[in-house]
């Protein structure tokens, strides 16, 4: 009975996390591939999501957002607003690991960027985190 309740989908319990570093750097000791934990790897996680489109993951074609899509519409506060939600809503769909406090898209008209800082908890863990980048228009 005890092990029932321990398993149970009621109870959020933070896990340890890991995945390779997108730059496959080595590590110059060892010589392996530098591996990101916990924190670094979910927010590693979250902007690769965020930066693909979907279809551009194979046998997963509804992965990604629709980011760079709306990169090149006019750069208006109903496009921030758009793209707010599409960076919302891809998190919520393929992130199960947290629980989204905010997202914040602000239009930097001068350089043709936006700048989105996303506030986020890790189940299980109560410290609030923040990852922040830059999207651009590729020319």
């Amino acid at each position: 009975m005890a092990l029932k309740e321990l398993t149970s989908r009621n109870l959020k319990v933070s896990r340890n996390f890991k995945d390779l570093a997108n730059s496959f750097a080595k590590n110059p000791v060892t010589k392996d591939l530098i591996v990101l934990k916990d924190t670094a790897a979910i927010r590693q996680a979250m902007k690769n999501l965020v930066l693909t489109s979907p279809g551009e993951k194979l046998f997963q074609s509804d992965v990604g957002s629709k980011t760079y899509q709306l990169l090149f519409e006019p750069l208006d506060p109903f496009t921030v607003d758009t793209l707010k939600d599409e960076i919302v809503q891809t998190l919520k769909n393929f992130e199960p690991r947290i629980e989204i406090l905010t997202v914040d898209v602000t239009a930097v008209d001068d350089y043709h960027e936006l700048r989105v800082d996303v506030e986020y908890r890790i189940i299980g863990q109560p410290l609030v985190q923040t990852v922040d980048f830059i999207l651009q228009r590729a020319e």
